[in-house]
């Protein structure tokens, strides 16, 4: 399914044009328009699904492979040291576009920034409680 307001729906099934570095029947790769790095490149499925918490797991299934071949590509063709696997889901995790993507951001070893966090603090109480939460919801899940 498409969602014809979806920018990255259009971007994805060729409708405005974008410099395509891989294409099969399930995704475009196409060239991120305000790069981390040069090289900087979004996976996004042709169909619609609002973040990975939408994505069907034989789509999911193949972001990964399809990922770790673009960063390869990337060291090889661009001499990049290494990669970023990037992927945000909801706005407060940084998503700013409401279709899944995937970025892969080949890294040199001269950016002064990068996905990065201050590790915190935690205790085996606060850890214990956690994760019978999540585990919780993962049963829940099935």
């Amino acid at each position: 399914m498409r969602d014809e307001n979806c920018i990255f729906c259009k971007l994805a099934n060729g409708d405005i044009p974008t410099t395509t570095l891989y294409e099969d029947d399930t995704f475009r790769v196409i060239f991120d328009a305000s790069p981390a790095t040069v090289g900087h490149v979004l996976i996004i499925p042709k169909e619609h699904y609002e973040d990975l918490t939408q994505l069907p797991d034989e789509v999911a299934a193949q972001v990964m492979p399809l990922a770790r071949r673009i960063g390869i590509a990337e060291m090889q063709a661009l001499g990049a040291k290494g990669f970023n696997v990037v992927q945000n889901n909801g706005e407060a995790a940084g998503q700013t576009v409401h279709h899944f993507h995937t970025h892969v951001i080949p890294r040199y070893g001269t950016e002064d920034e990068m996905v990065l966090w201050k590790p915190g603090t935690t205790d085996a109480a606060e850890l214990a409680d956690t994760c019978e939460k999540l585990q919780a919801a993962l049963n829940n899940e099935r």
